[in-house]
């Protein structure tokens, strides 16, 4: 179903029915994502795109190799299907000789993901706090810095829409003196993939 699809979806009330036709694909992949959340990839087209993304303790996570800080190229609509999710804002300020962090560019590809150190170094703190439960809809526009938090232990699963925006980039932030570098995507293998899958799937019958 196309991204236009899934809104109208979610207007009518019909996630959780849209989720468990989905999830009874039998062409489901899905990868490892480095802010900690397995994504099950399930529609691109052009510069929209609609997947799952799954917290959850019971499947390995790849670990960042810059912080949960970041922000995206495209505009995010999320819908919270099951658990608690923290959308956590960051003031970031420019800084020069007290900065904290510099900010990275990722660029991903069908191989991964590249990740290059930019000039600018900033310092940031925490800003709004906005916390969505089983049900709930939010959107975050392109551009803001923020981090996606389940509580220590929490489940959670979100249908998550992008849609591009020109001229936007993929950031994040990371150390200060750190250099550029590839990180792979981690393909699950069929036998976590259906373990991912049972899970939503159990959450949501």
């Amino acid at each position: 179903m196309s991204y236009s699809g899934v809104r109208d979806v979610l207007a009518a009330g019909e996630a959780r029915r849209w989720a468990l036709d989905v999830l009874a694909r039998p062409d489901l992949g899905a990868v490892r994502h480095p802010l900690g959340f397995v994504c099950l990839p399930l529609e691109r087209d052009g510069g929209e795109g609609v997947c799952l993304h799954l917290w959850s303790d019971s499947l390995a996570h790849a670990e960042s190799t810059t912080s949960q800080i970041h922000c995206h190229s495209w505009d995010l609509v999320s819908h919270v299907l099951y658990g608690q999710m923290r959308n956590v804002h960051a003031v970031v300020a420019d800084a020069g000789a007290d900065a904290t962090h510099r900010v990275y560019e990722v660029v991903s590809g069908a191989d991964g993901d590249r990740i290059s150190p930019t000039s600018r170094t900033v310092r940031h703190e925490t800003g709004l706090v906005e916390v969505f439960g089983p049900g709930d809809t939010y959107t975050l526009a392109a551009g803001l810095f923020h981090s996606s938090v389940v509580p220590e232990g929490g489940e959670a699963a979100t249908i998550a829409l992008g849609s591009g925006r020109p001229g936007s980039r993929d950031l994040s932030l990371g150390p200060l003196h750190g250099g550029a570098h590839h990180v792979s995507r981690q393909p699950l293998d069929p036998g976590e993939t259906a373990a991912a899958v049972r899970l939503i799937t159990a959450h949501l019958t």
